[in-house]
């Protein structure tokens, strides 16, 4: 991608009350340098992560540092591996390092779990990442974490069915479902896609709507999870379900993705990283994909699927050492090459940092979306984030109702299940509730 491509970037706003997060305040001192220990050796931190590549990047950092040295541990993603972080904060025996996806940021740092970065890595954040980003990992007044990835949502679609069907690349979601009609009707086999039961796509699509899932009112939480954007995406989705034009799937499933190797599914919603697995998984479908914006309701618009950061975990004995990995890890170009050179299949994630972003735009072979600069298109749609969305600081347990209320009975449901959920969390965590 070209660099004034990756500096095009919009803003989302995340200003969270400070009052919210009384109970993180910072521990240890962040601020200290980050030198050898007293007895001339290394500092040595302990960074914890499920990303791919991550061991090289720490190896790599290891092998041209000689005051901080990094001990490396892989952990499972998703709920398995925040239990994991969360029982060791509590037990005391924390990593210094931990990657915390944008959505779960609110939630630890709320519960003390996170140290405040604000002394050693506000500036860089402030200068160093899109303010689409940045505000995902800054609020209270206070950094919490340093952004790695930018993840607008951006469209998928077979090129070849799509001639073969007739049909052009949607650009508005009205667009979408004329279009699921018409592939529908020229192979009884095929639809357009599939049914998002996923909590974080169905909030991103509700995001790109307009919808804000929570708001702080003074100095307390307002869940909305079911308001009137979020309701207008819901009854559409609904309603693709109900005429079959979509399959049930839900994203990333097995049945999702064999449907898409045969064809069957002819698009998808995804983001930069979707790319790096639909090459490795659908080498056959080599020049037969294309990547669009999403289609919108009206006027350019996304949210932010997925994403991950970079926290010091509360309790650290190395705080300013673990800042100092973190911003090597985030902005480094000499990072990314590490963790690309060390993966046996192709990464398409966007970083954040634009440094990076070059890096990584340089190293994926355009030639699976015939020629397509993925960097580009993707590095383009961070400019269409709708702002004013923020993550809640109970979005584990609201996402895991939302998506059990959803498959069970629609949509609409999961929304109303959602928001019955987020009120009764936020005020079984202590926090205040907006009436």
């Amino acid at each position: 991608m070209k660099s004034q491509s990756l500096r095009v970037y919009g803003a989302v706003a995340a200003a969270v009350s400070l009052a919210l997060l009384t109970s993180a305040c910072a521990g240890s001192d962040s601020t200290a340098s980050p030198t050898a220990g007293d007895d001339g050796k290394p500092v040595t931190i302990t960074y914890w992560t499920w990303t791919s590549g991550a061991e090289a990047a720490a190896a790599e950092f290891n092998r041209t540092h000689t005051d901080i040295q990094v001990r490396f541990s892989q952990i499972p993603g998703g709920a398995d591996g925040y239990s994991k972080i969360s029982n060791a904060i509590k037990a005391g025996d924390a990593p210094d390092v931990a990657t915390i996806e944008y959505n779960m940021v609110p939630e630890f740092a709320s519960q003390g779990y996170l140290e405040d970065l604000t002394a050693s890595s506000g500036a860089l954040v402030k200068k160093s990442f899109p303010a689409g980003v940045r505000d995902l990992v800054t609020f209270g007044g206070k950094t919490w974490s340093v952004p790695f990835d930018a993840t607008p949502q951006v469209y998928f679609y077979r090129k070849d069915l799509f001639e073969k069907y007739g049909v052009s690349v949607p650009v508005t979601w009205d667009e979408y479902r004329a279009a699921a009609e018409k592939i529908k009707a020229a192979d009884p086999a095929a639809r357009i896609g599939s049914f998002p039961t996923d909590a974080p796509l169905q909030a991103t699509l509700s995001w790109q709507a307009g919808a804000k899932w929570f708001e702080v009112k003074g100095d307390a939480w307002k869940p909305a999870i079911d308001d009137a954007p979020s309701q207008k995406v819901a009854a559409f989705w609904q309603g693709m379900l109900k005429d079959d034009l979509v399959f049930n799937f839900g994203a990333g499933t097995p049945e999702e993705n064999k449907s898409k190797a045969d064809g069957t599914t002819v698009s998808v919603v995804g983001a930069s990283w979707s790319a790096g697995g639909m090459v490795s998984s659908m080498p056959d479908l080599k020049g037969k994909w294309g990547v669009a914006p999403v289609p919108h309701w009206g006027a350019p618009a996304s949210g932010m699927y997925g994403g991950t950061s970079f926290a010091v975990t509360k309790g650290s004995k190395h705080a300013a050492a673990a800042a100092e990995f973190i911003k090597w890890v985030t902005t480094d170009p000499a990072s990314m090459k590490a963790r690309i050179g060390a993966l046996k299949n192709p990464s398409s994630a966007l970083p954040a940092n634009p440094a990076m972003a070059e890096v990584a735009a340089q190293a994926f072979d355009t030639s699976y979306f015939g020629g397509q600069d993925l960097y580009k298109l993707t590095g383009d749609q961070v400019a269409t984030i709708v702002p004013g969305w923020t993550w809640g600081p109970v979005w584990g347990k609201v996402g895991a109702d939302f998506k059990d209320e959803a498959a069970k009975n629609g949509l609409p449901s999961g929304l109303t299940k959602a928001q019955e959920s987020a009120r009764t969390a936020i005020g079984s965590r202590g926090l205040k509730l907006a009436q």
